[in-house]
Formats: C-alpha cells, structure tokens, sequence
C-alpha cells in the first residue's frame, strides 16, 4: 500500500508538471493583450507598455516565464493578477471558502439524492418509484446547467419569494445555499441514481446475493450488508470523476447566483485574459482531481478487500 502511494504522488507531480506546461503555453500563445487588461489605456503607451511587461516578465521567452512561474509556485507565490493589481493567493483565498461550502454542499446533495434515488428505483423496479426516478434524471441529465439554474432562480427566487435573489457567499443559513447547492449537483446526483440503480440490480442477481435469501436472511440484512457495499463501488469511482467536473459547474454555477467563490473570479479572469488567476485556478483544480482520485483508489481497498493496489 504504501508503494502504491508514493507511487501515485510521483505520477500527480508529473501530471501537475504537464498540465501546468500545456495550460501556460496555450495561454500565453492565444490572442489577447495581457498588458492591454493590466494597464487599461495607459497600455497605449509604449513607455508604460515597457514597463509594465517588465514588472510581470512578460519581456521574457516565454520558457524562461515558465521557468520563473514554477519557481514561484514552489514558493507559494502565484503571482499578482493583472486586473486587480492583487496577489493571486490573496484574490482566491477571499473566495475559497465560499466555493468550498458550495462544493461540499453539493456533493452532500450529490450523494444523498443519488443514491436514495438509485436504491429505491433498483428496489421497487418497474414500479411508480422507478419510473418516476428515470423521468427525472432524464430531465436532470437533459437540461443544461445554466437553463436549470436560471429556471430555479426564476421560479423559486424571483417568483415564488422563497429564496434570496442575491448571493453573498458562505452562510450558515441553508435557504441561502439550497439552490446553488442543487443546481451544482443536479446532473451528477442524476447520473448516480443511474449507476446505483444498475449495479444494484446486477448485484441483486449474483449468485452470493440468492445464497443469502436461501439462508433465510431478511431482505434489509441482504441489502444492507451485501447489495449495499458492492453496488457502491462504481458509485465512488464517479464521485472521484464528479469532483474534478465541479470546477467547471461552479464556473456556471456561481455566475448564475453571482456567488462569490473562485467560479466566478474564474469567470471574470477568463473574460478579461487574466492569466495568472487562470493558470493559479487551473493547476491547483488537476492538483485537487488527481488527490481526489488517489483517495477514490484507497476506498476500494476498503470497500472491496479483493482489490490488490500493491
């Protein structure tokens, strides 16, 4: 386990490295003006132009900026962003917490409406239950996020008074984080009672599982103690991919309820060509997916002990 381990971390450390590479080259090779965004008019002028590509190392190759990126980063120092004349760091560590409070939210959601939807649709099969549920993800899955979203901010926000029309961030207050929450984890709760529901209804069919009925177990006990854990197998490794997808939901997401979090400045980078803050966004985002994913491989060594990682 522990070789499996290091072995895992070495392989983030490259795809961190290449991730980083294709990203910073691809910024810095599209058509923009960096300096345009930083300076604002005054970038007109080629003295303030000079000096201002000298101020962020853009008068370097551009091998030698990456260098000097990496180099920083390894320092903790992500650079200062052109539009807000801010440290990087200091621009998204004001707004992690509310993207974090939104992620975990919903994954939370994801979780719980998945897979209760899966279970019961995979319990009760062909029945009102099931129909019901498959009508349902088939709308989830269908509708885009940003048509979703806008949907429950009409409806529910504006309309019927409900919620809050404006969004502030971190709260402890669950009316405020409900809709963004839901709209973040709509598509994926959806694609979980999916999965749930088809792998219970293989597992339900394997020989173990009519072994247990024969022996005179409850159908709560089969459930509980052997469908359960083994339908749920899938259900993590999903939830590892889903994790890395909430970056980009929360791009949609927190510029539909204008929810303060790393989303939104992510939004507003991109718009703008401000690099720094994209690139900061990016690379720890793989850096969060490829983490996620070794804790999903580690699951299965608990989930299933037939799993060898070694």
């Amino acid at each position: 386990m522990g070789r499996y381990v290091i072995r895992r971390l070495l392989q983030m450390i490259l795809v961190l490295f290449g991730a980083s590479l294709i990203l910073f080259a691809s910024l810095f090779v599209l058509p923009g003006d960096p300096i345009g965004t930083a300076g604002g008019e005054r970038a007109r002028d080629p003295a303030v132009r000079a000096v201002l590509e000298k101020r962020y190392g853009l008068d370097k190759p551009l091998p030698v900026q990456y260098v000097r990126y990496v180099g920083r980063v390894f320092r903790g120092d992500l650079g200062e962003s052109y539009r807000l004349r801010r440290p990087v760091s200091e621009v998204l560590g004001s707004r992690f917490g509310a993207t974090m409070q939104l992620a975990l939210a919903a994954i939370v959601f994801m979780v719980l409406i998945g897979i209760a939807a899966g279970v019961i649709a995979a319990i009760f099969r062909y029945s009102f239950w099931d129909v019901a549920v498959t009508v349902a993800t088939t709308l989830a899955i269908g509708v885009p996020t940003y048509v979703g979203g806008s949907i429950l901010q009409g409806v529910f926000a504006t309309q019927l008074d409900w919620f809050p029309r404006l969004w502030e961030g971190p709260t402890t207050n669950l009316n405020e984080l409900l809709l963004p929450a839901l709209t973040l984890a709509s598509v994926d709760a959806a694609l979980v009672a999916r999965l749930m529901r088809g792998t219970m209804l293989e597992v339900l069919r394997a020989d173990y599982v009519r072994t247990a009925f024969a022996k005179g177990l409850s159908k709560r006990t089969v459930i509980s103690k052997h469908v359960m854990r083994n339908s749920v197998i899938p259900v993590v490794t999903y939830l590892g991919i889903a994790f890395g997808g909430l970056l980009g939901g929360a791009l949609i997401t927190e510029n539909i309820f204008n929810w303060p979090g790393i989303g939104l400045a992510l939004g507003t980078a991109i718009s703008t060509q401000d690099n720094p803050i994209i690139i900061a966004v990016v690379t720890y985002g793989v850096g969060a997916f490829v983490i996620v994913n070794l804790i999903v491989d580690l699951t299965y060594a608990y989930l299933d002990p037939r799993i060898r990682l070694e």
